[in-house]
């Protein structure tokens, strides 16, 4: 490639980053602006988009992935909770579940919330299954479309065994292992009765753990949660007769419920929000893009220095 070709690439990649680093940045802008007047404070709107993991926040487009992390979730929720401005907070969420651990530890902050006396109200939306659930129950208000796909209160932990698979092929897997039990879920062999009943165990302390969050969050009696949290998925409508969300409504309705909840007026469209989540930031994009598009520039850069110490480049043959 000769110098003019580099230098036109080098000023095309410049010009995608500022592009995509203004619109961003405006786009951050308006989020944080929110709708209608502000002075008297606003809702905080949470979104849960997508499988929910632990794991630090994403601050480059380039490197984030779908879903959620716990870390990003427990700052958005911690900075709610701080912030003086935010009446309540409406979280939205559209999520199959996910990773009970990183569950675990969104629904604390949720807690420091509740306890903090600021209302939490939830919005489903197309789903809100298993950890999504779980999430929403720590909400004192919940809103879902009569189709919203919810519940599956449950655990399970799946493995994979091609132990005869192995033996057709003629492969023998070997390990050293510091115990009886460290290759426990391999899936070179079959588990023992002794370890399938340490690993129902397990299954069994997270379904009780599950249980009793939706208990004490729904302010259900155990033996009826119970009754329904063997994993059944349910429609919006059929989750709400059986007491696990309180009324139908979308988005705008649970909004309207959630200003109404932390003493804020007007109507769902000009109802001050706040919104955290909804894209990556302007420091994202000038922090994470920069760092992760560095090296490609650095190179043409360097490519070009050297090229303009030797002179022109060779004339090629026509």
């Amino acid at each position: 490639m000769d110098i003019q070709a580099k230098r036109k690439w080098m000023i095309v990649g410049i010009i995608l980053l500022l592009a995509v680093a203004i619109a961003v940045g405006t786009s951050d802008i308006w989020k944080n602006a929110g709708t209608g007047n502000r002075k008297n404070g606003y809702v905080a709107v949470i979104r849960i988009d997508g499988p929910i993991y632990g794991g630090p926040e994403a601050d480059s487009i380039l490197n984030g992935g779908s879903g959620v992390t716990s870390e990003e979730l427990m700052k958005e929720f911690q900075e709610a909770r701080k912030d003086p401005e935010a009446k309540a907070i409406l979280v939205r969420i559209n999520s199959p579940g996910g990773s009970t651990g990183a569950t675990q530890e969104i629904a604390e902050e949720m807690d420091k919330i509740r306890s903090s006396g600021k209302p939490i109200v939830v919005s489903m939306g197309d789903m809100c299954a298993s950890a999504g659930y779980w999430l929403a129950s720590k909400g004192n208000y919940i809103f879902a479309t009569p189709t919203t796909i919810t519940g599956s209160i449950g655990v399970y932990m799946d493995y994979t065994n091609i132990e005869d698979l192995m033996d057709k092929l003629g492969v023998k897997n070997e390990k050293i292992k510091s115990g009886a039990h460290k290759d426990i879920l391999s899936m070179y062999r079959p588990m023992t009765g002794e370890e399938r009943d340490m690993v129902q165990a397990m299954v069994d302390d997270i379904y009780n753990q599950f249980v009793q969050t939706v208990a004490d969050g729904r302010k259900m009696d155990e033996n009826k949660v119970r009754s329904i949290a063997d994993g059944r998925i349910l429609t919006g409508k059929q989750a709400q007769d059986l007491g696990l969300v309180d009324a139908m409504g979308n988005y705008y309705d649970a909004l309207s419920y959630a200003a109404s909840s932390g003493g804020l007026q007007g109507d769902s469209e000009n109802i001050p929000v706040k919104v955290y989540g909804s894209g990556v930031s302007l420091k994202g994009i000038l922090s994470g893009e920069v760092k992760n598009l560095s090296g490609i520039f650095a190179k043409a850069a360097a490519d070009n220095f050297r090229e303009s110490l030797a002179g022109s480049p060779a004339p090629s043959i026509k």
